[in-house]
């Protein structure tokens, strides 16, 4: 595992980065709400720090590490649903042995929230009994779902507490610091309890590249910072160091067993008609699921064909411009005569791996294990 993860922290030192200098995303807007969080930081009773789960650790502001530690805290990693839940477990367990309380979720889910409301409760059991009035704050790192998380906990605080306050909801969008002000509601009443969402404030100057490209693979850093190309390599490094294309291959070939297995099922059963009717009109979720195994598929082939050195940086280059250029056919994008960029092909890759249409992945690794 150990030459696992120095083969990973190559990657962001790669050639395709050369040049593009130190990526540093630090608005105007986030730098007066950083001032703002450590303001109200003073009178939080507990803060709901929420982090990337496929990026456990890149995505903490570390600017703030110092004073959050200093509260009362528990790690939401967010979009639990997008990481591998396995390795998962582990980084829970590692939270856990750092005395941290730590709780993987999907901010969409009622239930996933209420577990976290739950603990947040339980956080407060003490605080409760001496204050008339407690205020969580959520803070976090850009488009980790803070604003998903606190528009849940508002739909849920409605149906549970007899709140006669108006409330105001989060904005939310999908680009990362959409929330620019800090907004916040009461959510209950005996005591009263108010939530707080502020927007996602990144650190002045990521640490260093690979921490930098994480983050803008999973969506906090904004493409047109780093460039869709440069992400796009980024994410085809990683799948071929880990080699992610062997395991597809795997994966590839069950799944043909199987739809094997139901033609034939469906050719003997008299319902296989109505089977079929019903797989047409699922026809959109048809073509995204096709889709992704061909990519998939696409992916695992130039892998094994390819008879260099992946273990060398250049041979590493070439194998992911072959994939760039098999990849453009796949979606079906037209050459250009003297076009060498592959922005178009680097966007719609992007758009599967962020929506997890290319499995659940954690890009961090464990600190025991670097």
């Amino acid at each position: 595992m150990r030459g696992l993860t120095r083969s990973a922290k190559r990657a962001g030192e790669m050639a395709f980065n050369a040049g593009g200098g130190v990526i540093n995303w630090f608005p105007g807007h986030m730098a007066a709400a950083s001032r703002a969080i450590r303001d109200r930081l003073k009178l939080a009773d507990l803060v709901i720090e929420v982090r990337d789960a496929r990026i456990p650790l890149s995505s903490a502001n570390e600017d703030l590490q110092p004073v959050l530690s200093a509260k009362r805290r528990i790690l939401a990693l967010n979009k639990k649903d997008l990481a591998n839940p396995n390795i998962m477990n582990r980084w829970l367990n590692h939270f856990e042995s750092c005395k941290q309380d730590c709780i993987s979720i999907n901010a969409h889910s009622s239930s996933s929230v209420n577990q976290l409301l739950g603990l947040a409760e339980l956080k407060l059991k003490e605080a409760i009994l001496k204050e008339p009035t407690l205020l969580i704050m959520v803070v976090g790192v850009p488009n980790v779902g803070k604003s998903a998380l606190i528009n849940s906990i508002h739909r849920i605080a409605t149906s549970r507490f007899p709140v006669h306050d108006k409330m105001k909801r989060a904005t939310v969008g999908p680009l990362p610091g959409v929330t620019q002000d800090i907004a916040g509601f009461k959510i209950a009443s005996q005591p009263s309890i108010y939530v707080l969402d502020t927007p996602g404030v990144l650190v002045p100057s990521i640490p260093d590249m690979e921490t930098g490209l994480k983050l803008a693979l999973t969506g906090a850093v904004k493409d047109s910072v780093v460039g869709e190309e440069r992400i796009a390599k980024y994410l085809l490094s990683l799948l071929n160091i880990r080699k992610t294309p062997l395991h597809w291959e795997r994966l590839l070939h069950r799944r043909e067993e199987l739809h094997e297995e139901t033609c034939s099922l469906n050719e003997n059963d008299s319902r296989g008609s109505l089977r079929r009717r019903r797989r047409l009109n699922d026809s959109d979720a048809i073509y995204v699921q096709d889709l992704v195994m061909e990519v998939q598929r696409t992916l695992c082939s130039t892998f094994l064909d390819f008879t260099g050195n992946t273990e060398e940086e250049s041979e590493l280059e070439c194998l992911i411009d072959m994939q760039l250029m098999a990849l453009r056919k796949v979606f079906r994008i037209p050459h250009k005569p003297f076009d060498e960029t592959h922005g178009p092909t680097s966007k719609k890759l992007l758009t599967l791996f962020r929506s997890g249409k290319l499995g659940p992945f954690i890009l961090d690794d464990l600190p025991d294990e670097q």
